[in-house]
């Protein structure tokens, strides 16, 4: 069963290594955990999951792997046959992970050590209050009792206090494949840090303090440090109106988020493609109008640029002179993308636009072509991948 657990979650997508998934064996082994299903959850999910991305996922697998344990008519759990396992193994191990196992004296010798880690259970228990089985108070048992138990094997609950910890999925939001929220738009933005020593020394300098306390033989010696502040600069390009008028909860989303994760930041606003102009306030926009060379002259090259929208509009906007909806631009919006694109070394369009639809407007693969595909989607992943290309 552990080895058609590790064989799942790389299935699934999550990163996990053989080395990962051989530390959790030897936890076992050497008893780190509670033998209960829920010690177990939490002692895999810290060995196996080093992104919170990946939290909902590994839960989902848990959940299908371990769900029915042992049966109303007490069968154990299904033996995977060696032959079985050694193929998944072909599919889903890298040629490092079969180099590490072959070290360790074979698939044959792993699978008899992990034999003898389940020997101490290989048979039906029922009663008690420690083991997986029937009746008795373990938290496993069906027809027992546990404030906290999960039930196995049992058609509905007697006691109703069953409670699965990996079926509740508290970690959805968490998954790049959930909507975005300012949660999961910060976790993503802070792909993009670059930390500067600012202010004044009022910050613990944690590592410091272990250091010199170990050095004055135990005693404590606090450090402080100057209070670290991400240096990366941003240029944030905002369209709104129109279309955009679908995704304005989304960009609103990432607007503050980026507010709260950047200190230099200079936010913008236009419609559907930049032009001479740019707004600082779209509710006051002539008021508000700065010149597009203003910004270049004002922004130095090493601020990322970052403009978002769903590049969704006539071909002409981006082509022609007078292509603009609103008044007639003496140049064409192109020109002034591939001013803002020389000026700035680094830059991503994020779309909101669900990316299936992209090929569907010819607006869209004008802009993908200029931006030389550094366009995105506004997913948690999408965001992620951004931040990547301007660090």
């Amino acid at each position: 069963m552990f080895p058609s657990f590790f064989f799942q979650l790389k299935a699934s997508g999550i990163p996990v290594s053989l080395r990962e998934y051989l530390s959790l064996i030897e936890a076992l082994s050497e008893d780190v955990c509670d033998r209960d299903a829920e010690s177990f959850y939490y002692l895999a999910r810290t060995a196996l999951v080093k992104d919170e991305r990946f939290l909902d996922r590994f839960d989902q697998v848990f959940s299908r792997v371990f769900k029915g344990i042992v049966s109303e008519g007490g069968q154990e759990a299904v033996d995977l046959p060696t032959e079985w396992l050694m193929k998944l193994a072909e599919k889903h191990l890298t040629d490092e992970e079969k180099a590490l196992i072959e070290s360790l004296g074979g698939f044959e010798k792993l699978m008899e050590t992990l034999k003898k880690r389940l020997e101490e259970q290989e048979k039906r228990h029922q009663g008690g209050s420690k083991w997986i089985g029937t009746a008795g108070t373990s938290p496993f048992g069906a027809y027992g009792y546990n404030p906290e138990g999960v039930r196995i094997g049992q058609e509905e609950s007697r006691n109703r206090r069953a409670v699965k910890v990996w079926d509740k999925r508290e970690f959805r939001n968490l998954d790049t494949d959930e909507a975005l929220t300012n949660r999961t738009m910060k976790v993503a933005l802070r792909r993009l840090r670059r930390f500067a020593r600012t202010g004044a020394d009022f910050e613990l300098d944690m590592d410091g303090t272990i250091r010199s306390t170990a050095d004055n033989g135990g005693y404590v010696d606090i450090q402080w440090q100057r209070e670290k502040r991400n240096a990366v600069k941003i240029v944030a390009l905002y369209d709104v109106g129109g279309s955009m008028d679908d995704f304005i909860l989304d960009s609103k989303k990432l607007f503050d988020a980026m507010e709260t994760e950047f200190k230099h930041l200079a936010s913008f606003y236009f419609h559907n493609c930049v032009y001479e102009s740019l707004y600082t306030d779209m509710r006051n926009r002539y008021r508000s109008r700065v010149s597009t060379l203003e910004v270049l002259r004002t922004y130095s090259k090493d601020y990322r640029l970052v403009i978002v929208g769903d590049a969704t509009m006539s071909p002409y906007e981006i082509a022609y002179p007078g292509g603009s909806v609103e008044h007639w631009n003496e140049e064409p919006g192109r020109v002034w993308m591939q001013r803002l694109l020389d000026h700035f070394d680094r830059a991503v369009w994020l779309n909101p636009q669900p990316e299936q639809r992209w090929n569907y407007h010819q607006s869209i693969d004008m802009l993908r072509g200029q931006m030389e595909g550094r366009m995105f989607p506004l997913t948690v992943q999408g965001l992620d991948d951004a931040m990547r290309e301007l660090s």
